[in-house]
């Protein structure tokens, strides 16, 4: 593979020479996926106004990568380094929401998860000693590298995540910090803006149905492929306005044309862009079938009627906010009226909420707070006086031509 050019940035031994703000603490923000990279766009928010601080940012690379995420970060304006420069450099923080490659960049590291909660929701299991175990996110071979515990700082989001790293990777609880859930927390925040996100969709007094799907061949959009279509004829556009939102990852494996030729179809059908809209989108939703992807887990959270159309293999996760959604929300039948469902949604709603929330985060509206904490001690900076918020949602724009 050929080596990128280097980029004339703010490191290196010559950066004085082309540096207009001189001294600036530097962070490196690893982005293997677009998933992690919206998880830490949100992070990055607490410190990028800063001017003792310079973010950048990197791609990891390897044999393979995932498609469009170099066009996802040079899109949201970022100073992008080629990997082989970023390695090259030690940086103050360095900020990760997955934990590919990390053995490989240089400076304390912080690490947060990119979905709700560290207990997926979806059984991954592998073989040790013989026996078939269920795999988190906390894994010792995720965690460490040669002995050396990786993160300086783990976000976690309760307590109960503390003692599955206990089990699974002890030598890393030291580095474990309860910092609630970000993403949730700016979810929350921005409730009040829900008629605004409701007008950037054109929905109008219609309802929206939002029809949610994580990836791989046991969600939603793999294993129901025709509920989109069969939802947008069998509900009347007078008074139901219809929303997707698909799983980047969906997008980056099959690519956009692809996707959006499998849609083609559903007359009417709001399509949520994979790079950002999709809180805003749950937030103005009235009612959510999805499956055991982190999407439907925060539309549960904040309060959104939730129907499943997809469960993994098997029962998911114990302990995980999709499995919660299973205990609470009811199977989608698409042979039957939809508008009962819908009725039978609402009414477990509240249940449903009360169960996610404390399974989902532990520091309800104070994520902010603590994770920027954590980023200006391993910066060894004085933190502002400011009080740290989560940024809001952004407004959903959804793709040209599915705006009808």
């Amino acid at each position: 593979m050929a080596h990128d050019v280097w980029v004339r940035g703010p490191i290196g031994l010559d950066a004085a020479s082309r540096v207009t703000r001189p001294g600036c603490r530097t962070v490196l923000a690893v982005v293997p996926t677009v998933t992690a990279g919206t998880r830490l766009f949100e992070l990055i928010s607490l410190l990028e106004r800063d001017l003792r601080v310079q973010v950048m940012f990197t791609v990891p690379h390897s044999t393979d990568r995932w498609a469009g995420v170099e066009e996802y970060v040079r899109a949201q304006h970022g100073l992008l380094l080629p990997w082989e420069q970023a390695v090259a450099h030690r940086f103050d923080l360095v900020l990760a929401a997955c934990h590919r490659q990390l053995d490989q960049v240089r400076g304390p590291l912080m690490l947060i998860g990119h979905g709700v909660g560290r207990v997926p929701g979806r059984r991954f299991s592998r073989k040790a000693g013989g026996a078939v175990i269920a795999t988190t996110a906390l894994e010792r071979e995720l965690l460490t590298f040669r002995g050396r515990v990786l993160p300086s700082v783990l976000a976690l989001g309760t307590e109960a995540e503390v003692e599955v790293l206990r089990e699974r990777c002890p030598e890393a609880v030291p580095a474990a910090v309860v910092a609630g859930d970000i993403c949730l927390d700016g979810m929350r925040a921005a409730t009040g803006q829900r008629e605004r996100y409701r007008r950037a969709l054109n929905v109008g007094s219609r309802r929206l149905v939002v029809l949610s799907s994580t990836w791989f061949t046991d969600s939603a959009f793999g294993r129901v492929p025709k509920m989109y279509e069969a939802i947008v004829n069998a509900l009347p556009d007078d008074r139901y306005a219809v929303a997707a939102v698909l799983h980047p990852n969906v997008w980056a494996v099959h690519g956009r044309r692809q996707v959006t030729a499998w849609l083609d179809g559903c007359r009417g059908l709001r399509v949520i862009p994979p790079e950002q809209g999709w809180q805003a989108t749950m937030i103005a939703a009235d009612w959510v079938i999805g499956d055991h992807g982190s999407t439907t887990g925060y539309a549960a959270a904040v309060g959104r009627p939730v129907t499943l159309a997809s469960l993994p293999d098997g029962r998911p996760q114990a302990g995980s906010v999709a499995d919660v959604v299973r205990a609470h929300a009811k199977p989608l039948d698409l042979d039957q009226p939809l508008e009962p469902q819908e009725e039978a949604a609402i009414a477990a709603a509240p249940r449903l909420t009360a169960g996610v929330l404390p399974v989902a985060s532990a520091r309800i509206d104070c994520s902010a707070g603590i994770l920027r904490s954590a980023m200006y001690r391993l910066l060894e900076l004085s933190e502002p006086d400011a009080l740290a918020y989560p940024p809001l949602p952004a407004v959903p724009r959804p793709l040209p031509g599915w705006d009808a």
